[in-house]
């Protein structure tokens, strides 16, 4: 999406005003500057919806144009990736945003640096203070939407530049110790992941939440679950061995058991035939007229 061009003049003392667009108002397509930034972009908002985060009164889109009226002229800015925390109505086709007018402005600004430069105002446009109609995209977002975060990404050095709005102008900020940064709005850590995802290898934007979990992406939720499944597999078996060692330790018990009382029984039948002899050899000796008591060892 372009900004609609017109004969440059100066900002100074604009005035910003937020109206709907006029009917039958053009909306240009800009090719996107490589294959890799929908990727980026989509990944962004996968992983929101994977986890519930997505709400109905979100706006959360790529390349999306955001609109504003500076001195009466309409100026449209499309980042990469655009955050709005509530909007007033829901539309299954919205084909444009503009703040105030719709809903919340922009929580979050994305812009995902590319391997060529365009010409002329859009030569490093992300960067671009040019007061002047039409504004560059960094003035734009910081003097005239005043949106609290600005984020620049570099896909191919991984170099993630973290912007907040104080006191009207950005300023960068240092990653935390995990190298993240946290966004209030979204109450969501952003940071830089290195890996592979569909067809791109290279540095990504991830989200983590406020205990440090990564937000997962499908094919990553798939693999979690298969793994917990295997894992659960795993207790399973661990468990039924136990059961089956504990049912085996109780067997070899039981048999020594009952081991132990064969050998009492034993016991018992040798200890009572003992008695009997004794008995029958005390019963003979009588019978012969011997006194058992004056024999030893009976």
């Amino acid at each position: 999406m372009a900004t609609q061009l017109s004969t440059p003049q100066s900002l100074v003392g604009m005035v910003v005003s937020w109206e709907a667009l006029p009917d039958g108002f053009k909306l240009e397509d800009d090719p996107v500057e490589n294959t890799g930034q929908p990727l980026l972009a989509g990944a962004l908002r996968e992983s929101l919806e994977i986890v519930g985060y997505i709400q109905p009164q979100m706006l959360i889109a790529s390349n999306f144009g955001l609109c504003a009226t500076l001195n009466q002229q309409i100026t449209l800015k499309a980042p990469d990736w655009v955050y709005v925390s509530a909007v007033k109505e829901v539309l299954d086709d919205r084909k444009s945003y503009t703040p105030n007018l719709e809903g919340e402005i922009p929580g979050v600004v994305m812009e995902f640096l590319s391997d060529t430069k365009g010409e002329g105002y859009n030569q490093g446009e992300e960067y671009s203070i040019k007061p002047t109609y039409p504004p560059g995209k960094w003035f734009f977002y910081e003097q005239v939407l005043q949106i609290p975060v600005y984020v620049i990404f570099d896909p191919n050095g991984g170099l993630l530049e973290f912007y907040t709005l104080e006191n009207g102008r950005y300023k960068l900020q240092l990653p935390d110790e995990n190298g993240r940064h946290w966004v209030d709005s979204m109450e969501l850590c952003l940071g830089t992941w290195q890996g592979k995802k569909e067809e791109r290898t290279g540095y990504w934007l991830r989200w983590w939440d406020k205990d440090g979990n990564l937000l997962p992406w499908a094919v990553e939720r798939v693999e979690l679950e298969a793994q917990r499944t295997e894992q659960e597999r795993q207790r399973a078996e661990q468990e039924r061995q136990r059961a089956e060692q504990e049912r085996q330790r109780a067997e070899q018990e039981s048999q020594r058991a009952e081991q132990e009382s064969q050998r009492a029984e034993q016991e018992s039948q040798r200890a009572e035939q003992e008695r009997q002899q004794k008995e029958r050899l005390i019963a003979y000796l009588q019978s012969q007229g011997i006194d058992p008591e004056n024999l030893p060892g009976l």
